[in-house]
């Protein structure tokens, strides 16, 4: 279970509320048209990328756009949807790449040259008694490298060792002495820090929140998260009488949000470039007065709010994401909630309270939400360092835009040529199977039904003989449609990157029909797969767990989680077969049987990464550093022990050995031959009669 963590009442500025009913409608309107005007001008700059992505919607749900006319003579309405099969083949390879270790793909390892903490320390217990001190590794007064307030060189160097190893005479770098206990600071705040980001992503359910945001990526073309943000969380909890006594607390959380509810800085080509972004909540009246639970949402206003009703109006394109279900109204609410900048004057004029270090800015970043015509919640960003709390990965990466290109994008026009030439072999195909019969009717009685049907009567007339019906075969030309669906087909593997027999198209032929031919086709096949999943770290998880650790650094002050760490995205070393990952790993951890070459060996992360090549969890199958160094430590003690209580071997001392260490030569001897004492042969020595 995550740990609470600090409000962010330390960072944050909220608005005052004001006293004056007038004054507060003033003041309230300044701030919701500029929250709106930026919000119409996003809005208006992605219609483009709306009319797109309806038509990926439409394309994965197999129906037609309205875009698409029929003439009268195609009857056939088939929709072939090859873009659903290919859209969830990538989610699928995607999702098994991301979570193959079946944990999120994020770590935390120490930086090459830790600051601040140490990287290894160690001690020696057969130097406790020896006299002198080392000298420090922080240098001298006056050099710059003076110790931060309240630090000690000690604390600099253990962190939360400095209790466990208080009153030891701990030194810098690796023990080389047999008896020497190592320890490495770094690792173990490093672990201690992904331990928690961790923990808190499962109770933020971020592996299911990854994985909406995943599908939307070869949908639309791009996958939205965000956070980390504060929220309350209330946890079941019952005292000793059984009455049901929740806590709350305030974690952080990820979440998903859907590439249809954001809108971004036209102007922007990334997440980073941002000037502002709108993200917009439909919400029902209990979602909407649960933000009064939240801090510095204005709680009067919230209930203002819910008391003038619903007030939502649907967008041109959430009809066609229903499927145009049954219109009986929306009973919701729409809250703008802005992330972006705002100049100092405009704060200054509506009275934002600004901290005394930032009032020489020309402008901060705040974060407004807006209903109902109504500013429900205003602040500063209360983020260090400044950010906008969300990720936007492509599928694709459009260098000019925010927004990526999707799988389903990409073979727009082949699913437009599939669906035309099954339309032509399914119409061609139903004429060819039937005749198409010509009438003479001047041989047929007037005013007969002319409908065809088996047992089918028709009366002739008297007069000239003559066949009154002919018979005429369509010519059957679906075949060479067919071929032509097929090409299409072809040309939507190629242009999307995912070939068919990657996801389970059979017939394959050539080299592709041995093992090793396959293997070939499937490693090209990912090379696709492996830029999205680089995308994913690079513009999402990387990102996160970065913003996940300046979270803690800033809201959760546990000294064993502080140090020169960095957050490393792990998604694209899943990508390596893990047969394969783990056969290298297990022959080059046989290296470390050479006494010369073990000492450069990091064995702990080869143990790691062997683990998770056979899909298992390191944290609980290996021991962590400092558990480590407690099992080698109760090991060498029993060692110990088993050798004093050994009983001594042999008898009384061997003059060859005074010693008694047991460095005697032992002679070679000769063996006794026929004859001699001792050679089993002999006669036996007769015997004296017994006396009488």
């Amino acid at each position: 279970m995550a740990e609470p963590i600090q409000e962010l009442s330390s960072e944050s500025v909220a608005l005052d509320d004001v006293t004056e009913v007038g004054d507060e409608k003033l003041y309230v309107s300044r701030l919701v048209s500029l929250v709106e005007e930026r919000f119409s001008k996003a809005e208006t700059s992605r219609r483009p990328y709306e009319e797109q992505w309806l038509r990926n919607y439409k394309n994965y749900r197999g129906v037609y756009d309205d875009a698409v006319k029929f003439t009268e003579a195609e009857k056939s309405r088939v929709f072939i949807k090859v873009t659903k099969t290919k859209v969830l083949a990538a989610y699928g390879q995607i999702t098994d790449v991301l979570f193959s270790a079946g944990r999120f793909p994020l770590s935390v390892d120490p930086t090459i040259l830790p600051e601040g903490i140490s990287g290894d320390v160690h001690y020696d217990p057969a130097d406790a008694d020896k006299e002198g001190e080392e000298a420090s590794p922080y240098g001298f007064a006056g050099d710059g490298k003076d110790l931060p307030a309240g630090a000690t060189e000690t604390s600099l160097k253990l962190g939360e060792l400095e209790a466990k190893l208080e009153g030891k005479d701990v030194k810098e770098g690796v023990g080389t002495s047999p008896t020497s206990v190592n320890y490495n600071p770094a690792m173990i705040a490093a672990k201690r820090m992904e331990k928690k980001i961790h923990d808190q992503l499962e109770e933020s359910e971020a592996t299911k929140q990854l994985r909406s945001a995943v599908f939307e990526m070869p949908l639309f073309g791009t996958g939205i998260m965000k956070g980390p943000m504060a929220v309350d969380k209330e946890y079941p909890d019952w005292d000793e009488d059984g009455t049901y006594k929740p806590t709350t607390k305030t974690v952080p959380t990820v979440s998903y949000v859907s590439v249809w509810d954001w809108y971004p800085d036209p102007d922007a080509a990334t997440v980073s470039d941002c000037q502002y972004s709108v993200q917009r909540h439909k919400m029902n009246r209990s979602q909407l007065r649960e933000l009064k639970r939240r801090p510095f949402f204005r709680k009067d206003v919230i209930e203002d709010v819910v008391t003038q009703g619903e007030s939502y109006t649907k967008k041109y394109w959430e009809d066609d994401l229903k499927d145009y279900q049954l219109d009986t109204g929306v009973d919701r609410f729409e809250v703008l909630e802005y992330w972006g900048v705002m100049d100092m004057t405009t704060i200054e004029e509506h009275d934002i309270e600004v901290p005394e270090e930032l009032a020489s800015a020309d402008e901060l970043q705040v974060n407004i939400w807006t209903c109902n015509g109504r500013a429900i919640r205003s602040v500063l960003n209360p983020f260090k360092p400044v950010r906008l709390p969300y990720y936007a990965v492509p599928y694709e990466h459009n260098p000019y835009s925010i927004f990526g290109i999707g799988l389903a994008e990409n073979m727009d026009d082949t699913q437009t040529l599939m669906n035309g030439f099954m339309r032509m072999a399914v119409d061609n195909a139903v004429l060819s199977g039937n005749l198409i019969f010509e009438v003479d009717e001047t041989n047929l009685v007037p005013g007969q039904d002319m409908q065809l049907y088996p047992g089918k009567v028709f009366r002739r007339q008297g007069g000239a003989p003559g066949q009154a019906l002919f018979g005429t075969k369509y010519p059957n030309v679906s075949g060479e449609n067919l071929q032509l669906f097929d090409k299409a087909r072809q040309l939507a593997d190629e242009s999307t990157g995912l070939p068919s027999f990657s996801h389970g198209q059979t017939g394959v032929t050539g080299v592709g029909r041995t093992s090793s031919g396959i293997s070939m086709l499937m490693n090209a096949a990912a090379g696709g797969i492996k830029t999205v999943i680089k995308n994913i770290d690079d513009y999402m998880l990387g990102p996160m767990g970065k913003n996940f650790f300046h979270f803690n650094m800033q809201f959760d002050f546990d000294k064993s989680i502080r140090g020169d760490l960095e957050v490393k995205a792990r998604g694209t070393e899943s990508l390596m077969a893990n047969e394969v990952r783990s056969q290298r790993l297990m022959q080059f951890l046989q290296v470390g049987a050479n006494p010369n070459l073990a000492p450069w060996m990091k064995s702990q992360y080869i143990i790691r990464e062997i683990a998770k090549s056979m899909e298992l969890d390191p944290d609980k199958v290996t021991n962590n550093i400092e558990e480590a160094q407690e099992q080698a430590m109760i090991m060498q003690k029993q060692q110990a022990e088993a050798q004093a209580a050994a009983p001594p071997q042999g008898g009384a001392p061997n003059p060859s050995d005074p010693t008694g260490a047991g460095n005697a030569n032992i002679g070679v001897g000769m063996a006794p031959v026929p004859g001699e004492e001792g050679f089993s042969g002999n006669e036996p020595a007769p015997t004296e009669p017994p006396m009488q």
